[in-house]
């Protein structure tokens, strides 16, 4: 397998975390009051999700030994409201 295959497979193993991630943090960014909403704390809660969903996925790659088994998918799920719940606090920094 040359770079550019490893590049995709990469890219196909995250992009399902990273736009589960992406959408999550977005819409509890979309649910705050307009005068608490920032771009730092929109990257603060996309990071957290993205990188729960991400773990979550080799996790489960590492249970399963294959990606895109639905209990997969269910802890990613989990792992970021987890993740958006514990880092969306309106007092956190």
């Amino acid at each position: 397998m040359g770079p550019i295959d490893l590049l995709w497979h990469l890219l196909d193993l995250f992009s399902m975390a990273m736009l589960l991630g992406v959408i999550a943090s977005t819409g509890v960014w979309l649910r705050r009051s307009r005068g608490a909403r920032d771009a730092r704390l929109w990257r603060r809660l996309a990071l957290a999700a993205c990188g729960a969903a991400a773990a979550a996925t080799l996790a489960g790659l590492a249970l399963f030994g294959r990606d895109g088994r639905m209990a997969t998918y269910l802890a990613m799920v989990l792992a970021v409201c987890l993740a958006l719940a514990l880092s969306g606090r309106p007092g956190k920094k």
